[in-house]
C-alpha cells in the first residue's frame, strides 16, 4: 500500500526544497520590507519586495501543485476541491511580478505596490487551505489506521499554517485598500509586505516540514 508513495519520493523531495525556498523568499520580502521602513527609499524597497513576494508565491503554487498533480490520480475522491486557490496564487504571483517591475520604471509606484498588497492577500486567502487539504490528502494515500506523533504534529502545523494565512490575507487586503486611499501609502504596503513575508516563511517551513514527515514515514514503512 505503501508503494505509490515510496514511488513518488523524488517529487516529494523537490517539493520540500520548494517549502525551503517559499521560506527564504519570505525572508527576503520580510528584510526588504524592513529596510525600506527605517526609511531607505520607501516606495522603491516596496516595489522590489512585491517583486521578490510575487515569485515566491508563484515557487509556492508549483510546489504546491506539483506534490497534489503526484498525489490526485492516486486518490481523486479526496483531492476534489482542494486546489482552487492555486490558480489565484500563480495570477496573484504574475501580476505581482508585472506590477512591481512596472513600479521601478516608475509607473504609479506607490498605488501599483498597494494593488499588488491587496492581490498578494487574496490569493492568500483564497489558498489558505491549500496546505491543510494536501495533508488530508497525503494521509489518505497512506491510509494509515493510526495516527502516528509526527503526522499528528504534521496535521497541526498545516491546520496552523491555513489559519494564519487566513488573518494575514485579510490584513494585507485591508492595509492594502488604505494604501490605495493614498494615506501613507509607502508605509502601510511595506506593513502587509512584512507581514505577507513573515507568513510566507511559515507556509514555508510547514510545507517542507509537511512533506518530509511523511517522507520519513515512508521510508520507515516495510
Amino acid at each position: 500500500m505503501n508503494t505509490a508513495y515510496v514511488e513518488t519520493r523524488p517529487s516529494a523531495a523537490a517539493t520540500a526544497y520548494g517549502g525551503v525556498i517559499d521560506a527564504i523568499g519570505g525572508i527576503a520580502a520580510a528584510v526588504v520590507a524592513i529596510v525600506g521602513l527605517t526609511g531607505f527609499h520607501p516606495e522603491l524597497m516596496a516595489a522590489v519586495a512585491v517583486i521578490v513576494f510575487g515569485a515566491a508565491l508563484l515557487i509556492q503554487g508549483g510546489t504546491l501543485l506539483s506534490e497534489y498533480a503526484v498525489m490526485m490520480p492516486v486518490a481523486p475522491a479526496a483531492a476534489q476541491g482542494g486546489d482552487g486557490g492555486l490558480s489565484v496564487m500563480f495570477l496573484a504571483g504574475i501580476g505581482g511580478i508585472v506590477l512591481g517591475v512596472l513600479a521601478l520604471l516608475g509607473i504609479q509606484m506607490a498605488t501599483l505596490t498597494s494593488v499588488s498588497v491587496i492581490a498578494f492577500g487574496a490569493a492568500l486567502v483564497l489558498s489558505s487551505s491549500s496546505v491543510r487539504h494536501l495533508f488530508v490528502l497525503q494521509s489518505t494515500v497512506r491510509r494509515l489506521g493510526t495516527r502516528s506523533a509526527t503526522e499528528m504534529l504534521a496535521g497541526e502545523m498545516a491546520s496552523g499554517s491555513a489559519g494564519m494565512q487566513l488573518l494575514t490575507g485579510l490584513a494585507a487586503i485591508v492595509l492594502g485598500i488604505l494604501a490605495v486611499s493614498g494615506a501613507r501609502a509607502a508605509e502601510l504596503t511595506l506593513v502587509a509586505l512584512l507581514v505577507l513575508g513573515i507568513t510566507l516563511i511559515m507556509t514555508g517551513s510547514t510545507l517542507s516540514g509537511l512533506v518530509m514527515s511523511f517522507m520519513r514515514q515512508g521510508h520507515a514503512a516495510p
